[in-house]
């Protein structure tokens, strides 16, 4: 081996970094004469998305055989040099945090360095990207050229484009709805995700449908207990009409009574489901054909709307059982044993 091959096997291994914007004078040397592994960037060396592309550049071309390694100081969260107007990428505690075990379940070979196979071609994870809870989660991201490569595609399917303000991007959908030479649909990013929601639709459907069933067996359930206390209180109920209480009074009492008994059998019902809020799960999108992720959420106003609901299933199941009570004989009601 030459002492050429010696002092190129040895630059292979180094990362340098240096100060300035652009690539200082002893980089280039060490380049020529080590052939050096790569450069890093820190906040010293970068501007703006446009100075960092041209800086990329320029320290590509000191490479003589094998491309030069580019890379950056950015571990996020606090060691951030690529601020904004770059894309913020969250802490690696919080991508840590994000990790379902549950959801990588249902994931063959998808933790970070494993390989999974699609198309014809071994693809290696790199990286998961935390997205908040949003349509993101669902998405395997790759290089765009190398996916259409993979599955035999030459043209793109969607397009993102980020415009200015919301006159710029109804303009920009005018124009491209507009232009019959472009077989285009633009709408907007909220719109397109909007309709992916729909795979939630059948979830939606079978889920109104059993709280339809479930809420007709609560009334029979209901309507039950309350004919059984007024059997059981009927002497009570004639003493109370004795005494001077009229019809309508005990009406609202029996319907205070199976309202309080529901409410509290809705209270009981919110506790038992706060154990599957933010559990996650997958299911087929209709609109990709591909996984759709989507979490379940125990929301403050969503408790609130089950209580009313139960309270409104209670007071119906207590209607017909109050009504009997207030319309019984008062002689009838004090002979009952």
């Amino acid at each position: 081996m030459s002492l050429r091959d010696i002092r190129r096997h040895i630059g292979q291994l180094a990362i340098v970094g240096f100060n300035g914007h652009t690539v200082a004078d002893e980089v280039g040397i060490l380049a020529r004469e080590f052939d050096l592994g790569g450069v890093i960037f820190f906040a010293r060396n970068v501007a703006d998305p446009e100075q960092v592309a041209d800086l990329s550049r320029e320290s590509q071309e000191l490479a003589a055989d094998i491309p030069l390694w580019v890379s950056v100081d950015q571990e996020g969260g606090r060691v951030a040099r690529l601020k904004r107007p770059f894309t913020e990428w969250p802490p690696m505690a919080t991508l840590g945090r994000s990790g379902d075990v549950r959801l990588a379940e249902r994931f063959a070979n998808f933790s970070l360095g494993d390989t999974f196979k699609t198309g014809n071609k071994q693809l290696t994870v790199v990286g998961w990207l935390d997205g908040g809870n949003s349509a993101f989660d669902s998405e395997a991201w790759m290089d765009a050229d190398e996916a259409r490569a993979i599955f035999d595609r030459e043209l793109y399917s969607s397009v993102l484009v980020r415009v200015a303000n919301d006159a710029a991007a109804k303009a920009l959908i005018d124009r491209i709805e507009a232009d019959k030479r472009l077989p285009l649909r633009a709408e907007r990013e909220v719109k397109y995700y909007s309709a992916q929601t729909m795979t939630a639709l059948p979830i939606k459907v079978l889920g109104n449908f059993l709280a339809i069933a479930m809420s007709i067996g609560a009334l029979f359930a209901a309507m039950n207990t309350m004919y059984a206390s007024v059997g059981a209180r009927t002497r009570e109920i004639g003493t109370l009409r004795v005494l001077g209480y009229r019809r309508r009074s005990i009406l609202a009492s029996f319907l205070i009574e199976g309202a309080f008994l529901a409410l509290i059998g809705g209270v009981i019902g919110c506790l038992l489901s706060l154990p599957m809020h933010g559990y996650s799960t997958a299911t087929i999108s209709f609109e990709t054909f591909s996984e759709s992720v989507f979490q379940f959420r125990i929301t403050p106003w969503l408790a609130i709307k089950g209580l009313i609901f139960s309270v409104l299933v209670g007071v119906a199941g207590s209607l017909f059982p109050a009504l009997r009570a207030s319309r019984l004989p008062v002689i009838i009601a004090l002979k009952a044993v």
